[in-house]
């Protein structure tokens, strides 16, 4: 018989074996939503303590999340309906509200590393995240357009760009465009393998990018596969990605640590999206659990798969 328990018989000597002992705020990207206006602060009715903020407020709540040792953050873009269009336009406009966001952000807190989505949902009429062809997301038409808002962003100042419409081709279409414009210093984030999961419900009414028809089925990966998210990120890695992402989290660890395990030189990152948030969070006010000890075991599972960055709506919590 091998012994084991002498190897957890004290908090201390569990603390000497563990493989991840704790979690450091530079693990941490925190998202945001942003809207526009001044002197609001909208709590997400979905996502208890996640709000949508103004650009003033943003940078107050940025000042708080820097003073927790947080220094890198995510943006999306919320705009109101009539500023919506089949073409997305509103999020790759020059002044479009994640560049306003970004040119603040770096102008107050210029250390922060700015991450902007880039993505249509958020900004098209119908909330898919491209150009409609036949009811269905034209790819290769889709792809000027992202580009053109990633140069909006990265002429802001954004430090990394993050493609999540899962267009084929999306990386190298960013990366030639960034390039050609004199941005090689900007880099991208890819989302490469994004699946098309149940989990983003809360995050859909956060952003106001549910689908008017149908599903994201045709673009996003399909959660039954297991080797298309290995060749996903590998396909944007040659196409010039910088850092990958597998999103989401919880229920696809197997991919992190296969990815982790392929792609060792490349950072990746994991996201613990809005359903998973939402799904710990209101367990944890029912009663089920306590709250911060199952987002604590949540996360060391990210890190263990092999994350080295998770982007977290808790970020701001788990430290508090």
């Amino acid at each position: 018989m091998k012994r084991f328990r002498p190897l957890r018989l004290t908090a201390q000597i569990r603390d000497q074996y563990a493989d991840v002992p704790q979690i450091t705020p530079d693990t941490f990207i925190y998202p945001y939503f942003v809207m526009e206006g001044e002197g609001k602060k909208e709590e997400i009715s979905t996502m208890e303590g996640i709000y949508r903020f103004t650009i003033d407020e943003l940078l107050a709540d940025i000042e708080d999340l820097l003073s927790l040792g947080i220094n890198k953050v995510l943006l999306f873009g919320v705009v109101d309906q009539e500023e919506k269009d089949e073409r997305g336009s509103a999020g790759y406009k020059p002044d479009n509200i994640i560049s306003k966001a970004v040119v603040a952000i770096k102008a107050k807190f210029p250390n922060v590393i700015v991450i902007t989505d880039i993505c249509l949902c958020e900004y098209t009429s119908h909330g898919h995240c491209g150009l409609l062809c036949n009811c269905d997301v034209d790819n290769d038409s889709t792809l000027p357009l992202l580009a053109e808002m990633a140069y909006q962003h990265a002429k802001a100042g954004a430090d990394f760009v993050a493609p999540s419409a899962m267009m084929d081709g999306q990386i190298e279409a960013l990366r030639q465009r960034l390039d050609a414009e004199g941005l090689t210093s900007t880099k991208i984030l890819a989302y490469s393998a994004k699946y098309a999961s149940a989990y983003y419900g809360p995050f859909r009414d956060a952003a106001g990018s549910a689908p008017s028809f149908g599903d994201r089925k045709t673009y996003q990966m399909d959660f039954r596969t297991m080797d298309q998210g290995i060749d996903e990120i590998e396909a944007d890695i040659e196409e010039g990605a910088d850092w990958i992402m597998v999103k989401p989290a919880l229920a696809y660890l197997d991919i992190v640590y296969r990815a982790h395990q392929k792609f060792p030189k490349y950072p990746m990152v994991t996201y613990q999206v809005s359903g998973e948030y939402s799904m710990l969070k209101n367990g944890a006010k029912q009663g089920f659990f306590d709250e911060k000890r199952i987002f604590f075991e949540s996360l060391v599972a990210m890190k263990r798969a092999g994350a080295d960055y998770i982007i977290s709506y808790y970020a701001k919590e788990f430290y508090k």
